[in-house]
Protein backbone atom coordinates (compact mmCIF):
# COMPACT_ATOMS: atom_id res chain seq x y z
CA UNK A 1 0.00 0.00 0.00
CA UNK A 2 1.28 3.53 -1.14
CA UNK A 3 0.11 6.41 1.42
CA UNK A 4 -1.95 9.08 -0.28
CA UNK A 5 -0.62 12.48 0.88
CA UNK A 6 -2.94 16.06 0.42
CA UNK A 7 -1.50 19.46 0.61
CA UNK A 8 -3.75 21.37 2.43
CA UNK A 9 -3.74 24.97 3.09
CA UNK A 10 -2.65 25.55 6.83
CA UNK A 11 -5.14 28.31 7.75
CA UNK A 12 -7.00 27.56 5.53
CA UNK A 13 -7.96 23.69 4.56
CA UNK A 14 -9.55 22.96 1.29
CA UNK A 15 -13.10 21.55 1.98
CA UNK A 16 -12.91 18.85 -0.46
CA UNK A 17 -9.58 17.32 0.82
CA UNK A 18 -10.90 17.35 4.40
CA UNK A 19 -13.93 15.67 3.39
CA UNK A 20 -11.18 13.08 1.53
CA UNK A 21 -9.47 12.61 5.03
CA UNK A 22 -12.84 12.00 6.83
CA UNK A 23 -14.06 9.80 4.70
CA UNK A 24 -10.89 7.45 5.46
CA UNK A 25 -11.26 7.62 8.82
CA UNK A 26 -15.07 7.18 8.85
CA UNK A 27 -13.94 3.97 6.79
CA UNK A 28 -11.66 2.91 9.62
CA UNK A 29 -8.53 4.15 8.04
CA UNK A 30 -5.49 5.96 9.10
CA UNK A 31 -4.95 9.31 8.48
CA UNK A 32 -1.67 11.67 9.96
CA UNK A 33 -2.52 15.30 10.12
CA UNK A 34 -0.87 18.20 11.61
CA UNK A 35 -1.72 20.16 15.01
CA UNK A 36 -0.61 22.50 16.77
CA UNK A 37 2.50 20.27 18.64
CA UNK A 38 3.36 17.88 16.18
CA UNK A 39 1.77 15.30 13.54
CA UNK A 40 -0.87 13.04 14.98
CA UNK A 41 -2.16 9.45 13.59
CA UNK A 42 -5.84 9.54 13.38
CA UNK A 43 -8.56 6.65 13.82
CA UNK A 44 -11.81 6.48 15.29
CA UNK A 45 -11.20 6.40 18.85
CA UNK A 46 -14.34 4.43 19.35
CA UNK A 47 -13.79 1.95 17.34
CA UNK A 48 -11.60 -0.51 18.30
CA UNK A 49 -10.57 -2.10 15.38
CA UNK A 50 -9.73 0.96 13.66
CA UNK A 51 -7.45 2.10 16.86
CA UNK A 52 -5.96 -1.60 16.95
CA UNK A 53 -4.28 -0.06 13.41
CA UNK A 54 -2.88 2.61 14.82
CA UNK A 55 -0.66 0.23 17.54
CA UNK A 56 0.17 -2.01 14.42
CA UNK A 57 1.35 0.67 12.04
CA UNK A 58 3.15 2.42 15.05
CA UNK A 59 4.88 -0.53 16.92
CA UNK A 60 3.33 0.78 19.87
CA UNK A 61 3.35 -1.22 23.12
CA UNK A 62 -0.01 -2.31 24.12
CA UNK A 63 0.12 -0.88 27.97
CA UNK A 64 0.58 3.15 26.23
CA UNK A 65 -2.80 4.72 25.74
CA UNK A 66 -3.29 7.35 23.25
CA UNK A 67 -4.79 10.77 23.40
CA UNK A 68 -8.08 11.43 22.36
CA UNK A 69 -8.80 14.31 20.04
CA UNK A 70 -12.57 16.46 20.02
CA UNK A 71 -13.77 19.02 17.98
CA UNK A 72 -15.15 21.05 21.78
CA UNK A 73 -15.88 20.42 25.74
CA UNK A 74 -19.16 18.82 24.82
CA UNK A 75 -17.91 16.08 23.00
CA UNK A 76 -15.28 15.51 25.57
CA UNK A 77 -17.44 15.33 28.32
CA UNK A 78 -19.79 12.95 26.14
CA UNK A 79 -16.85 10.85 26.23
CA UNK A 80 -16.08 10.73 30.08
CA UNK A 81 -17.52 9.42 32.99
CA UNK A 82 -17.29 12.16 35.16
CA UNK A 83 -16.25 15.85 33.99
CA UNK A 84 -14.88 17.82 37.29
CA UNK A 85 -14.76 21.39 37.82
CA UNK A 86 -11.45 21.50 37.70
CA UNK A 87 -11.18 19.78 34.23
CA UNK A 88 -13.98 22.57 33.16
CA UNK A 89 -12.21 25.60 34.01
CA UNK A 90 -8.81 24.02 32.36
CA UNK A 91 -10.47 23.82 29.55
CA UNK A 92 -11.99 26.75 29.49
CA UNK A 93 -8.84 28.28 29.63
CA UNK A 94 -6.93 26.30 27.09
CA UNK A 95 -9.06 24.74 24.77
CA UNK A 96 -8.30 24.65 21.68
CA UNK A 97 -4.85 24.11 22.62
CA UNK A 98 -1.87 22.17 23.93
CA UNK A 99 -3.48 20.57 27.10
CA UNK A 100 -4.66 16.72 27.32
CA UNK A 101 -6.59 16.36 30.45
CA UNK A 102 -6.61 12.96 32.28
CA UNK A 103 -10.49 12.33 33.47
CA UNK A 104 -11.92 9.07 34.09
CA UNK A 105 -13.01 7.03 31.10
CA UNK A 106 -17.01 6.53 29.59
CA UNK A 107 -18.39 3.43 28.61
CA UNK A 108 -17.88 3.88 25.07
CA UNK A 109 -14.30 4.52 25.19
CA UNK A 110 -12.72 1.26 24.49
CA UNK A 111 -9.92 -1.12 26.20
CA UNK A 112 -7.53 -0.27 23.43
CA UNK A 113 -7.82 3.41 23.69
CA UNK A 114 -6.54 3.12 27.03
CA UNK A 115 -4.41 0.57 27.89
CA UNK A 116 -7.42 -0.73 29.70
CA UNK A 117 -7.26 2.15 32.05
CA UNK A 118 -10.12 3.86 34.31
CA UNK A 119 -9.11 7.42 32.91
CA UNK A 120 -8.94 8.80 29.32
CA UNK A 121 -6.75 11.56 27.75
CA UNK A 122 -8.96 14.21 25.63
CA UNK A 123 -7.58 17.73 24.23
CA UNK A 124 -8.99 19.82 21.52
CA UNK A 125 -6.33 20.64 19.07
CA UNK A 126 -5.95 24.03 18.10
CA UNK A 127 -4.58 23.59 14.50
CA UNK A 128 -6.81 24.70 11.90
CA UNK A 129 -6.80 21.21 9.47
CA UNK A 130 -7.13 19.11 12.72
CA UNK A 131 -10.51 21.00 14.11
CA UNK A 132 -11.55 21.07 10.36
CA UNK A 133 -10.91 17.26 10.03
CA UNK A 134 -12.27 16.23 13.65
CA UNK A 135 -15.54 18.10 12.51
CA UNK A 136 -15.68 16.87 9.07
CA UNK A 137 -15.45 13.56 10.86
CA UNK A 138 -18.04 14.32 13.88
CA UNK A 139 -17.01 11.48 16.43
CA UNK A 140 -13.94 11.79 18.47
CA UNK A 141 -10.15 10.61 16.81
CA UNK A 142 -7.83 8.87 18.87
CA UNK A 143 -3.66 10.17 17.67
CA UNK A 144 -0.82 9.93 19.45
CA UNK A 145 2.01 11.32 17.31
CA UNK A 146 2.72 10.03 13.43
CA UNK A 147 5.95 8.29 13.78
CA UNK A 148 7.10 4.86 14.72
CA UNK A 149 7.20 3.98 18.86
CA UNK A 150 9.87 5.39 20.71
CA UNK A 151 11.34 7.43 17.64
CA UNK A 152 11.36 11.13 16.54
CA UNK A 153 8.18 12.76 16.39
CA UNK A 154 7.28 14.04 13.21
CA UNK A 155 6.88 17.97 12.78
CA UNK A 156 6.43 18.23 8.50
CA UNK A 157 4.80 15.33 6.44
CA UNK A 158 8.34 14.04 5.51
CA UNK A 159 8.93 13.27 8.85
CA UNK A 160 5.79 11.38 8.95
CA UNK A 161 6.49 9.24 6.30
CA UNK A 162 9.84 8.33 6.91
CA UNK A 163 8.37 6.12 9.25
CA UNK A 164 5.08 4.99 8.41
CA UNK A 165 4.77 5.18 4.47
CA UNK A 166 3.13 2.27 3.38
CA UNK A 167 1.56 1.82 7.26
CA UNK A 168 -0.94 4.01 6.89
CA UNK A 169 -3.90 5.44 4.37
CA UNK A 170 -3.14 9.18 3.86
CA UNK A 171 -0.89 12.14 5.39
CA UNK A 172 -2.30 15.83 5.13
CA UNK A 173 0.18 17.57 4.41
CA UNK A 174 0.15 21.65 6.51
CA UNK A 175 3.81 21.81 6.66
CA UNK A 176 5.76 22.17 9.65
CA UNK A 177 3.68 22.26 12.56
CA UNK A 178 3.92 25.50 14.96
CA UNK A 179 4.69 24.21 18.92
CA UNK A 180 7.78 21.30 18.05
CA UNK A 181 6.85 19.27 20.93
CA UNK A 182 4.22 17.24 22.46
CA UNK A 183 1.09 18.72 24.54
CA UNK A 184 1.35 19.04 28.78
CA UNK A 185 -0.39 16.07 30.01
CA UNK A 186 -2.68 16.63 33.18
CA UNK A 187 -4.22 14.25 35.20
CA UNK A 188 -7.28 15.90 37.34
CA UNK A 189 -8.73 12.77 38.74
CA UNK A 190 -6.04 13.12 41.98
CA UNK A 191 -5.85 15.39 44.43
CA UNK A 192 -3.79 17.53 43.87
CA UNK A 193 -4.24 17.00 40.13
CA UNK A 194 -0.65 15.95 38.97
CA UNK A 195 1.61 17.39 35.59
CA UNK A 196 1.64 13.95 33.81
CA UNK A 197 3.91 15.16 30.84
CA UNK A 198 5.31 18.52 30.42
CA UNK A 199 4.76 20.20 27.71
CA UNK A 200 3.95 23.79 26.02
CA UNK A 201 1.66 24.88 28.54
CA UNK A 202 3.95 25.43 31.82
CA UNK A 203 3.25 24.22 35.81
CA UNK A 204 2.89 28.10 36.57
CA UNK A 205 0.27 28.55 33.81
CA UNK A 206 -2.08 25.46 35.55
CA UNK A 207 -1.59 26.47 38.99
CA UNK A 208 -3.35 29.79 37.86
CA UNK A 209 -6.42 27.86 37.14
CA UNK A 210 -6.26 24.80 39.59
CA UNK A 211 -3.67 26.22 42.50
CA UNK A 212 -0.79 23.35 43.78
CA UNK A 213 -0.46 20.77 41.70
CA UNK A 214 1.90 17.40 41.73
CA UNK A 215 4.64 15.80 39.15
CA UNK A 216 4.26 11.94 38.56
CA UNK A 217 6.71 10.13 39.81
CA UNK A 218 8.86 8.46 37.39
CA UNK A 219 7.24 5.67 35.60
CA UNK A 220 8.53 1.82 35.74
CA UNK A 221 8.72 -0.31 32.86
CA UNK A 222 6.27 -2.93 32.18
CA UNK A 223 3.83 -0.79 34.32
CA UNK A 224 0.35 -0.06 32.62
CA UNK A 225 0.29 3.73 31.63
CA UNK A 226 -2.00 6.00 32.39
CA UNK A 227 -0.79 8.85 29.70
CA UNK A 228 1.15 8.56 26.97
CA UNK A 229 4.41 9.79 26.93
CA UNK A 230 6.06 8.13 29.89
CA UNK A 231 8.42 5.65 28.68
CA UNK A 232 11.68 5.66 29.87
CA UNK A 233 12.99 6.35 26.09
CA UNK A 234 10.80 7.98 24.05
CA UNK A 235 11.06 10.61 21.40
CA UNK A 236 14.61 9.50 20.25
CA UNK A 237 16.53 9.66 17.07
CA UNK A 238 18.08 6.55 15.46
CA UNK A 239 21.45 7.46 16.07
CA UNK A 240 22.73 7.70 19.66
CA UNK A 241 21.87 10.83 20.93
CA UNK A 242 24.40 12.02 24.38
CA UNK A 243 23.20 15.32 26.47
CA UNK A 244 26.59 16.81 27.90
CA UNK A 245 26.97 20.11 30.38
CA UNK A 246 30.30 20.70 28.16
CA UNK A 247 29.27 19.77 24.21
CA UNK A 248 32.17 21.47 23.13
CA UNK A 249 35.02 19.43 24.79
CA UNK A 250 33.11 15.60 24.44
CA UNK A 251 32.47 17.02 20.37
CA UNK A 252 36.32 17.60 20.61
CA UNK A 253 36.82 14.30 22.11
CA UNK A 254 34.92 12.50 20.04
CA UNK A 255 36.13 14.07 16.55
CA UNK A 256 39.39 13.24 17.46
CA UNK A 257 38.47 9.86 17.82
CA UNK A 258 37.53 9.88 14.28
CA UNK A 259 33.50 9.77 14.88
CA UNK A 260 31.29 11.97 13.11
CA UNK A 261 29.54 14.37 15.36
CA UNK A 262 26.25 15.91 14.89
CA UNK A 263 26.07 18.86 17.57
CA UNK A 264 22.91 20.57 18.88
CA UNK A 265 24.44 23.65 20.31
CA UNK A 266 23.55 27.43 20.44
CA UNK A 267 27.32 28.25 20.58
CA UNK A 268 28.87 29.57 17.34
CA UNK A 269 30.82 26.97 16.21
CA UNK A 270 33.79 26.83 12.95
CA UNK A 271 33.46 24.64 9.84
CA UNK A 272 35.07 21.48 11.16
CA UNK A 273 35.81 18.28 9.33
CA UNK A 274 33.13 15.28 10.68
CA UNK A 275 30.82 18.05 12.83
CA UNK A 276 27.58 18.60 11.50
CA UNK A 277 25.94 21.29 13.38
CA UNK A 278 22.54 22.52 14.66
CA UNK A 279 22.21 26.19 15.86
CA UNK A 280 19.70 26.53 18.08
CA UNK A 281 17.29 29.42 19.28
CA UNK A 282 18.27 30.14 22.75
CA UNK A 283 14.53 30.66 24.19
CA UNK A 284 12.51 27.43 25.18
CA UNK A 285 9.68 27.91 22.74
CA UNK A 286 11.91 28.38 20.10
CA UNK A 287 13.87 25.77 21.08
CA UNK A 288 10.99 23.05 21.68
CA UNK A 289 9.46 24.18 17.93
CA UNK A 290 12.92 23.72 15.97
CA UNK A 291 14.07 20.26 18.22
CA UNK A 292 12.78 17.56 16.70
CA UNK A 293 13.43 18.95 12.77
CA UNK A 294 16.66 19.81 14.42
CA UNK A 295 17.13 15.88 15.08
CA UNK A 296 15.49 14.53 12.34
CA UNK A 297 18.43 16.64 10.06
CA UNK A 298 21.25 15.20 12.04
CA UNK A 299 19.68 11.67 12.00
CA UNK A 300 19.43 11.86 8.37
CA UNK A 301 22.74 13.47 7.89
CA UNK A 302 24.57 9.89 8.82
CA UNK A 303 26.35 11.19 11.69
CA UNK A 304 27.82 8.59 14.49
CA UNK A 305 26.56 10.23 17.30
CA UNK A 306 24.45 13.36 17.91
CA UNK A 307 25.90 15.41 21.44
CA UNK A 308 23.32 18.46 22.64
CA UNK A 309 23.81 21.07 24.77
CA UNK A 310 22.12 20.75 27.83
CA UNK A 311 19.63 23.62 28.36
CA UNK A 312 19.27 25.20 31.86
CA UNK A 313 17.70 23.41 34.46
CA UNK A 314 15.28 26.16 34.63
CA UNK A 315 11.04 25.66 34.80
CA UNK A 316 10.72 27.45 31.49
CA UNK A 317 13.27 24.60 29.57
CA UNK A 318 11.14 21.47 31.94
CA UNK A 319 9.73 20.27 28.61
CA UNK A 320 12.52 20.12 26.45
CA UNK A 321 14.66 18.47 29.15
CA UNK A 322 11.74 16.36 29.62
CA UNK A 323 12.12 15.30 25.95
CA UNK A 324 16.49 14.85 25.40
CA UNK A 325 16.23 12.69 28.92
CA UNK A 326 14.11 10.48 27.18
CA UNK A 327 15.83 10.47 23.84
CA UNK A 328 19.35 9.88 25.77
CA UNK A 329 17.69 7.31 28.05
CA UNK A 330 20.37 4.50 28.27
CA UNK A 331 23.20 6.39 26.28
CA UNK A 332 26.23 8.57 28.27
CA UNK A 333 25.51 11.25 29.96
CA UNK A 334 21.62 10.35 30.28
Amino acid sequence: MQTEVLTVDALAPQAGRIARAAAVLRGGGLVAFPTETVYGLGALALDADAVGRIFAAKGRPANNPVIVHVADIAEAVAIAAEWPDAAERLARRFWPGPLTLIVPRGAAVPDVTTAGGLTVAIRVPAHPVALALLRAVGAPVAAPSANRSSELSPTRADHVLRGLDGRIDLVLDAGPTAGGIESTVFDVTTAPPRLLRPGLIGQAELEAVVGRISRHAAHTVGDALQSPGMLPRHYAPRTPLECSEDGRMRVAELLCMGARIGWLTWNESAAVAGLVVQRMPADPAGYAAHLYAALHALDDAGVDRIIVDLPPDAEAWLAVRDRLSRASFGERGA
